[in-house]
């Protein structure tokens, strides 16, 4: 008997343009243990929040979206979850799309880990924007929160790529709840 694997999502944005290079899908993850301070997304830190969903559901989701080109992954933290978000990434690369990851995780230690599925990720990723946010370390760039921070093409899919500019997205939903996505242009 096959298990089905499955994701605790906090968020999901069928199209962005904040969120990477070009028209995308966002797909955030609930759960960090990393807590950076500061962190734009404080309520996906809990492993207790979000919503359970298998990853055959988030597949058809996102391949629902035919005029992105590509997804990006967020949190809370991807590599949490590197396993089932594995299989979403090796789907997307299969449909064509592209795949960026943002982790508060160093490239290298990612790339040192013995996980399997952070191994399957990382081999199914295009782009990381990759290291822990520091607030005392505060930059502009489109992808980037903090100077430490590092861009890590993966493929060459997005290399040159126009990655900006800098931006933010606000939704007012149903009830005017309002969220956002991207980021600020201020510091």
């Amino acid at each position: 008997m096959n298990k089905v694997s499955t994701l605790n999502l906090a968020a999901f944005l069928p199209r962005t343009r904040a969120s990477g290079p070009g028209l995308r899908s966002a797909l955030w993850v609930q759960g960090c243990a990393l807590r950076c301070e500061g962190c734009f997304n404080p309520g996906f830190q809990t492993f207790g929040g979000g919503y359970e969903t298998t990853v055959t559901e988030v597949i058809a989701l996102l391949l629902a979206q035919p005029d992105t080109g590509g997804v990006s992954f967020s949190g809370g933290e991807p590599f949490t979850q590197a396993a089932a978000l594995s299989e979403v990434a090796e789907a997307m690369r299969s449909a064509g799309k592209g795949v960026l990851i943002f982790t508060g995780y160093e490239a290298e230690a990612l790339r040192a880990n013995r996980n399997l599925g952070v191994q399957r990720l990382l081999a199914a990723a295009d782009l990381l924007a990759a290291g822990p946010y520091r607030r005392d370390l505060p930059q502009l760039h489109p992808l980037l929160a903090s100077t430490n921070q590092e861009l890590v093409y993966l493929t060459g899919r997005y290399r040159g790529a126009e990655l900006g500019p800098r931006r933010s997205e606000f939704r007012i939903g149903a009830g005017g709840m309002v969220s956002a996505t991207g980021f600020p242009v201020a510091l």
